[in-house]
């Protein structure tokens, strides 16, 4: 049995070198490149790869890859505690080789990839020489996969496809896209789309918008296909497949958002505090003050409770290896995160007065986070409905005449309990 709350020495130490690395050497970058996708500025190249090798002397690269794929093979529990670091500076997941999207593209192409699209793609994408874009989000679809109306027509020896995505992170910069299509409309909802790989410079491919986000580094492209021709070999897994291709990445991926969102969640608590300790009042401090006193229980509750559910979700994806076992787990720590992230955030930006709302501190920027993770890989709504229909399942079959704990029946239960009991003793006299 095993039961511990307490970190391994050896990987403690590490931790504490990535915390000073990453406060003295990383963070001040973002003050001053606000995007650090772009491969092709040659002074973010320049400044990344000298970071990436310490990263890679200290064995920290791709922590969330195996060691067949370069990574330490650390697991989701390991990843967890590093993400509660990474998740505080917007250049420390590329320094560290595990940013969204191309952590998640690396894990389908892992998975899915034949060799010859392993060697093409996910070699330079690990070794961070290129980029990617995954391509799902529709302007009419969301959770539901009849919604997606992006096709791709088999003709001869390629694929044709047509369709609109947006809201894809980094397009951009993607020197690939992976692309979810409607492959068979007639075929039962989970087995109609398919997944296909892009070439960004693929002829009928274009970036019709980029939007922008607050808070977030990188924008997001609105696609627009139209006739592109790709070579039958794009497709990714079997026709069909791109359901499930779609779950082994996003599942992975609400557990990473999850981790960083920690750091980020500490990161305002952290603010919120030193603000209550230092903001001089008539009679003391901010911290003085019993309402301020409430913001930081409530705050600090709420924070020690989502991490520990996140912490024990990853501990449990490494004990199954095994997304479905722990599909209520991951639901639930999605429904959780925005929550904690906008209320603490909010409290924060309160304690800290007018400036709180300023673009001078993030607090703004983490609100806007906090939306964009309660509807980015699927809906705080659809999780709800997914951790109550798995719960649920324990207490399945069962017709009871009367409600759970309904009184009466409850004593009646009690009192033929009794006279079995007693009739026995009697018996045995």
């Amino acid at each position: 049995m095993a039961w511990d709350f307490e970190t391994d020495p050896e990987y403690q130490k590490k931790l504490d070198w990535v915390a000073e690395f990453v406060r003295t050497e990383v963070e001040p970058l973002d003050l001053i490149y606000p995007n650090p996708y772009d491969r092709r500025h040659p002074e973010i190249r320049a400044l990344m790869k000298p970071l990436q090798q310490k990263v890679k002397d200290q064995q920290l690269w791709a922590c969330h890859l195996g060691p067949e794929l370069g990574g330490p093979g650390y697991g989701q529990l390991k990843l967890a505690l590093l993400n509660e670091v990474l998740g505080t500076s917007m250049w420390a997941p590329l320094v560290f080789g595990c940013q969204a999207p191309d952590s998640g593209n690396a894990e389908i192409l892992a998975h899915f990839g034949t060799p010859e699209q392993q060697a093409k793609y996910l070699r330079p994408l690990l070794d961070g020489e290129i980029g990617s874009c995954y391509a799902m989000t529709e302007p009419t679809g969301g959770s539901d996969p009849t919604a997606f109306r992006t096709r791709a027509v088999r003709d001869g020896d390629e694929w044709v496809i047509n369709g609109e995505k947006w809201f894809n992170s980094a397009a951009e910069f993607a020197t690939f896209h992976i692309v979810m299509a409607v492959t068979d409309p007639e075929a039962p909802p989970h087995q109609r789309l398919s997944m296909f790989i892009v070439p960004a410079d693929a002829p009928g491919l274009e970036i019709v918008k980029n939007f922008t986000v607050p808070g977030f580094s990188e924008h997001e492209g609105h696609l627009r296909f139209t006739d592109v021709r790709v070579p039958a070999d794009a497709l990714l897994g079997t026709e069909g497949l791109g359901f499930i291709v779609a779950q082994t990445r996003l599942g992975g991926g609400r557990v990473h958002h999850a981790m960083r969102t920690v750091a980020l969640v500490r990161k305002a608590f952290d603010m919120m505090c030193e603000r209550a300790v230092s903001r001089p009042m008539r009679k003391g401090v901010l911290g003085g003050l019993q309402m301020t006193q409430e913001k930081i229980a409530d705050s600090w509750i709420e924070m020690e409770q989502f991490r520990l559910l996140v912490l024990r979700t990853a501990w449990r994806i490494d004990k199954e290896q095994d997304y479905l076992k722990v599909r209520h787990d991951i639901a639930a720590i999605k429904v959780a995160m925005p929550k904690v992230m906008h209320d603490i955030a909010q409290r924060a930006m309160h304690l800290h007065g007018a400036i709180g709302v300023s673009t001078d501190l993030p607090f703004t920027d983490m609100m806007t986070y906090a939306q964009i993770m309660a509807i980015a890989d699927g809906p705080t709504e659809v999780h709800k409905i997914t951790l109550a229909r798995e719960v649920l399942k324990a207490y399945a079959p069962g017709d009871p005449v009367y409600p759970s704990g309904y009184r009466p029946a409850l004593v009646e239960e009690a009192r033929q309990l009794v006279a079995e009991r007693l009739e026995h003793t009697i018996a045995n006299l």
